[in-house]
């Protein structure tokens, strides 16, 4: 809960990420993209991709892992299109990079898409999307992940979480933003639960033997050994609740993201060389840009989501309902709270960014 947490704000914990990122090697600019991705995610109350992800990024870096000096080359480009090897770096900064240029052949001829191989994870899908709403453009995102996700009437881990989002501009209401695991959850999910000690939802996952569990610890420590079981598809297990509609669109990043780039897919992600050691993860993004005066006039389309939001949000409610509420609106109207307020960090979150500090030689005094 958050009366329980370290309430943090966001430049100083932004200067001590930064400062983190550097001491490992990054360079300043790549460190600065690295850290909003993660702080974004953080302000937006995602807190299971924020700054608790700190750690995987040092220990990436310390193994090897994720390559704090990639040589990123673009391999593939025609007007429209494009192909980026990441050469084993960190996921923010190509992704960064690769939406950026999305959104330039967008602006050129209409729309654009560019595609990420050999990259590592890359923090939230929705920050990426957002990035073509400065520029009156429609943003897609998404990654294939680390194995996590049990296919439909399978019992072993065969695929990633695999985030979608989509963001479109609109003129009064807040944009329209999307962005979500085909997975019941995301890991991250499953963390914020077991640090909380709490138990799951049944739906969320399954135990080493296929059936359901409330166990958060079992969960992540079978994900972690493969020894069986893992998250469920978007719709549970089986076909009741039509999970094989999450497991499609699992399947569905993995070819856009990974197969047409080029990158690991399935059970190939995050390989091991022959004693053991974690190799770059290997994976693969798919970002994609649209600019709407392509297809209508920017007026009348943000008059168009206006409306569309506000017909939404002024349906009658369910019974016991106060609110109904568009995709990316509760993520607004948290990211401003926490600006003035601050960011509440769990107390082992906090803890471990402190540890990460000391080991570095970087002040936690937040």
């Amino acid at each position: 809960m958050e009366s329980e947490s370290v309430l943090v704000m966001e430049e100083p914990l932004r200067e001590f990420c930064v400062q983190v990122f550097e001491k490992m090697g990054i360079p300043e600019d790549e460190a600065r993209i690295t850290t909003d991705v993660l702080v974004t995610a953080d302000l937006r109350g995602i807190d299971s991709h924020g700054v608790a992800r700190l750690r995987r990024y040092v220990n990436g870096l310390r193994s090897g892992m994720m390559v704090a000096h990639p040589d990123v080359q673009v391999v593939v480009e025609t007007p429209v299109t494009a192909t980026i090897d990441a050469g084993g770096g960190l996921g923010q900064p190509v992704s960064h990079r690769a939406m950026e240029m999305a959104i330039q052949k967008a602006l050129d001829y209409g729309a654009g898409f560019v595609t990420v191989r050999n990259s590592n994870h890359y923090g939230i899908a929705g920050y990426y999307a957002m990035m073509a709403l400065e520029h009156d453009c429609i943003g897609i995102s998404m990654t294939n992940a680390a194995v996590l996700v049990v296919p439909t009437f399978g019992r072993d881990a065969m695929l990633g979480t695999n985030p979608i989002a989509v963001a479109a501009p609109a003129g009064d209401e807040p944009p329209f933003v999307l962005d979500m695991a085909t997975s019941t959850v995301p890991r991250g999910k499953l963390e914020v639960y077991h640090r909380l000690e709490k138990p799951l939802p049944i739906g969320w996952a399954t135990d080493e033997t296929g059936m359901p569990t409330t166990d958060a610890g079992r969960v992540l420590e079978n994900l972690k050994t493969r020894a069986g079981g893992g998250l469920l598809p978007l719709g549970g297990a089986g076909e009741l609740l039509r999970g094989y509609k999450g497991y499609g669109l699992a399947v569905w990043v993995d070819i856009f993201s990974a197969l047409l780039s080029g990158a690991a897919y399935a059970n190939l992600v995050y390989p091991k060389d022959e004693a053991g050691n974690p190799l770059p993860s290997a994976i693969g993004h798919f970002f994609g840009a649209w600019r709407v005066d392509a297809f209508r006039p920017v007026d009348e389309f943000k008059a168009a989501m206006d409306d569309l939001q506000r017909r939404l949000k002024n349906a009658p409610k369910a019974e016991g309902a106060e609110r109904i509420y568009i995709h990316g609106e509760k993520e607004f109207e948290e990211a401003a709270r926490r600006t003035k307020e601050g960011i509440p960090l769990n107390p082992k979150v906090a803890a471990d960014l402190q540890a990460i500090g000391e080991e570095l030689g970087v002040d936690w005094s937040v």
